[in-house]
């Protein structure tokens, strides 16, 4: 099993399989990724604003001069903010996403971009939310629905989608050769998974299916390299999730979730969001 390292060592490429590298960004922990193969490199997400992704595109160019590929693991800024200066630096670069991430982004994007500027505004961070304005959102234009394969010369990567999750357009990259899964934020390490868009009724069984298929090296979308047995941990407490909002009576309101929240594995905070999440979805269901 691969050893975590606890130690971060922010903003420096890792290699954690045969030619395929992290970069742990120390702005929301969010990490990125590069894949090397003969011909061509596979770049996995491209951080939250163009002047991150300019930093990001240069870090890839100090490690290798190949054509890009793209791959964004889902439609939220933080992972595809960066993607203007990967196309406008190879005008011919694929930018691979889920089909349901293509639709968020053209059809959302500039909205994300508005409200995520605003939430920093309010949080004082007056330069980041200055690049989140000038951002220009660039949808993929390649898209998959379940499986797509990449071949970048002498190896071939997986696009998967395994289910609805932290989204509804979560895509997973696979590097079989390497024995290393890309997750994007389907795992977060060093804090609790983030249920403001997520389906917490089918996380959990995603993630089921996931395990079967996923390496010994794991890459989320935020923290540290982790393995299987976090996968199933993280999944058990998500699980949790979803038995309880089952067990509990539709009308409670949000000061009776607060407490069954609290005894959550997830924790309070993300707890009441997800049992927020989990109630709308019953609702949909029952209606059905």
């Amino acid at each position: 099993m691969f050893t975590q390292h606890h130690t971060a060592h922010w903003g420096r490429w890792r290699e954690v399989g045969d030619r395929v590298f992290v970069r742990r960004n120390k702005t929301l922990d969010v990490n990125a990724g590069l894949v090397l193969g003969d011909d061509r490199c596979l770049v996995i997400d491209t951080r939250g604003s163009e002047r991150e992704g300019l930093e990001l595109y240069r870090a890839v160019r100090s490690i290798t001069g190949l054509p890009h590929v793209v791959a964004l693991t889902h439609s939220h800024f933080d992972h595809c903010f960066g993607t203007a200066v990967f196309a406008e630096n190879q005008p011919d670069c694929e930018i691979w996403a889920h089909e349901r991430a293509h639709a968020d982004l053209a059809t959302n994007g500039l909205q994300q971009r508005v409200e995520i500027a605003s939430w920093l505004r309010e949080s004082g961070e007056e330069v980041l939310a200055g690049e989140l304005d000038a951002v220009r959102v660039t949808p993929p234009n390649r898209t998959m629905a379940a499986d797509a394969t990449i071949d970048l010369g002498g190896r071939q990567v997986v696009l998967h989608h395994p289910g609805r999750g932290h989204t509804d357009n979560d895509m997973v990259v696979e590097v079989p050769d390497a024995d290393v899964t890309f997750v994007g934020d389907l795992l977060e390490q060093g804090a609790p998974p983030s249920f403001d868009h997520a389906y917490p009724l089918d996380w959990a069984p995603t993630l089921t299916r996931l395990l079967e298929r996923v390496g010994s090296v794991i890459v989320p979308g935020h923290g540290d390299v982790v393995d299987p047995r976090f996968l199933m941990r993280q999944c058990a407490q998500i699980a949790e999730v979803a038995d309880l909002a089952r067990r509990l009576p539709s009308h409670l309101d949000d000061t009776d979730l607060e407490w069954h929240a609290s005894r959550l594995a997830v924790g309070d905070q993300a707890g009441l969001i997800a049992l927020r999440r989990a109630q709308e979805h019953l609702a949909e269901l029952a209606q059905l």
